[in-house]
């Protein structure tokens, strides 16, 4: 997983016209979820931009509340490709990576951002961009190979999560296709459906006239 280093400061004024002035000039509301799990009522001292979001009577997380600057995080979004975001905040840096995106649906400007802080020893959960590799026995034969799915779920720990996940079809023959339960990645666990279908080889009509020609022979 590539890095990526943001700079981010604490969102202390909350609402609507927060928000706007926020945007006016230049800047994204964004949170970092998935923080420490406290017990309830919290007795501790929390940091410019923390607060307690209940988990149940007993429990809650600490949630922080972040602004970052539109420039800032433009190489982080439009691309097809995952991070780990060093957040310098509040004098320390706090491993993250992206997990929500909201855009304005017709300026498509972004509104927020939503980040889940990461550790080492703890799983989680996101999606990997799936990258073909080879050439498939169905497409010499005429077929055509096609992708239902383009991201795979992916949980484990983020040290372990890579750049992308790679799917060899050198072996797909004509009309055959490869479900996500055919997929098997070290140290890795994928999420989706097993008989969900990654990718096929769909036969074309030149392929059915080559084979019903053959049938007749």
């Amino acid at each position: 997983m590539k890095k990526f280093e943001l700079n981010a400061e604490p969102r202390i004024e909350l609402g609507k016209k927060s928000v706007k002035a926020l945007r006016k000039e230049g800047k994204i509301p964004a949170v970092i979820n998935g923080g420490a799990i406290v017990e309830l009522p919290f007795k501790g001292e929390l940091k410019p931009g923390e607060k307690i979001v209940e988990i149940d009577a007993k429990r809650g997380m600490i949630t922080t509340d972040i602004v970052v600057k539109n420039e800032d995080v433009r190489k982080l979004i439009y691309t097809p490709d995952i991070f780990e975001v060093d957040i310098k905040l509040n004098g320390e840096v706090r491993k993250a990576v992206m997990k929500d995106l909201q855009f304005q649906p017709v300026k498509d400007t972004v509104l927020h951002i939503d980040f889940l802080e990461v550790f080492a020893d703890k799983p989680i959960v996101m999606e990997v961009p799936v990258k073909i590799e080879g050439h498939a026995e169905g497409v010499k034969a005429g077929g055509k190979l096609t992708m239902s799915m383009r991201k795979l779920k992916v949980k484990a720990p983020y040290t372990e999560i890579p750049e992308r996940l790679v799917v060899n079809v050198d072996n797909l023959g004509l009309g055959k296709s490869l479900a996500v339960g055919d997929l098997h990645y070290e140290g890795l666990e994928l999420m989706n459906a097993k008989n969900a279908v990654v990718c096929a080889v769909q036969l074309t009509r030149a392929a059915r006239g080559a084979a019903a020609k053959a049938a007749e022979a």
